[in-house]
């Protein structure tokens, strides 16, 4: 595409939830609705109509001064979905979906009408899921594709989720039984395995079991070949004493920085541990990992969260969102442009 090409790329007014500075809490979220000129800045980027996009914990984190990185003022929003409006010839008019570790942190993100994006990022939208489906597809499918990748599970391995009911556990518990693992969910009170699944997970109560003696019953004294810890430190010492030997635990969240940490038991037991932040990725990288899943999504082993109605907010709506999400709503929380 010719640089004349570009400068005449189609400008559109966006309407985009604008964080205007750090909020010092939650109560303290502030966003406004405003109206800005939007159009792709070379031939590599698209021009989308976003139809959907989910709010992340993250978005939330950021918007209180917890990712330092984060750039005020700016529109939030990681996970998108919508339909290409202009760009290269062979995306136009293309129901697409994706993630990014920048959009909504570094950069402006998805909460808006708009958005602009790499072309390399977009993963296209099977029609048989939804804008609000695709929409919240993103941050936990790739956290949990990444840490199992990460970890090397392979098929046949017992794989324990400290946080199954979570909506990365749920994601890890489908590509793992997709992928030939056996499937292990730890809650924290009585409940069962809330998402979906292409084999049976076993399900450990913490609030009156003991997690590590019930995972070596289940496997026969070995122990776990991985555990993929969604909490962080209230269960890193579980997850330890349930590890198998050269087992590797997966971290993801912090409740509190510092632990205990026995140096023996993690050599001798020859552990690896496995951090993730899915916030170093770029866009690109990100609609990377989420092709990797193409054909679980379009051979069925893969499914999108349900999305309820009482979960979708308008724009105008955004801080009523982001206050469901703090409040840690167990549904998947969706704006969808009005």
């Amino acid at each position: 595409m010719s640089d004349s090409s570009v400068a005449a790329a189609m400008s559109i007014e966006a309407r985009c939830v604008r964080l205007q500075d750090k909020a010092a809490d939650v109560a303290a979220i502030t966003p406004v609705l405003e109206r800005l000129p939007l159009s792709r800045r070379g031939p590599s980027e698209v021009l989308i109509e976003v139809k959907a996009a989910a709010v992340n914990p993250s978005d939330v984190k950021a918007a209180t001064g917890l990712m330092p990185y984060a750039v005020f003022p700016r529109t939030p929003g990681r996970d998108f979905a919508g339909r290409v409006i202009d760009g290269p010839a062979e995306w136009l008019g293309r129901d697409v979906f994706g993630s990014s570790g920048d959009l909504g942190i570094r950069r402006d993100g998805t909460h808006a009408t708009h958005l602009v994006v790499e072309a390399d990022a977009l993963v296209e939208k099977p029609g048989s899921v939804s804008w609000e489906e695709a929409a919240g597809i993103g941050v936990p499918f790739v956290t949990a594709t990444e840490g199992l990748r990460r970890a090397a599970l392979a098929a046949g391995e017992t794989l324990v989720i400290m946080g199954i009911n979570g909506k990365v556990g749920q994601a890890a518990a489908q590509i793992a039984s997709w992928r030939g693992a056996r499937v292990i969910g730890v809650v924290r009170k009585a409940e069962p395995y809330a998402g979906h699944a292409t084999a049976p997970v076993e399900i450990i109560d913490s609030s009156s079991t003991d997690v590590a003696a019930k995972v070596r019953e289940l496997t026969g004294g070995k122990g776990a070949d991985v555990v993929f810890n969604t909490v962080g430190d209230p269960y890193f010492k579980a997850a330890n004493q349930c590890l198998a030997l050269r087992g590797r635990q997966i971290l993801i969240a912090a409740v509190h920085r510092i632990v205990e940490f026995d140096i023996l038991a993690f050599y001798r037991g020859q552990h690896t541990y496995v951090g993730i932040d899915t916030l170093a990725f770029s866009s690109i990288a990100t609609g990377e990992v989420l092709r990797s899943l193409g054909d679980g999504f379009a051979g069925g082993h893969l499914k999108p969260f349900p999305i309820v109605d009482g979960a979708i907010y308008p724009l105008g709506q955004a801080q009523a969102a982001y206050r469901a999400v703090a409040g840690s709503s167990r549904d998947r929380v969706i704006i969808k442009p009005d």
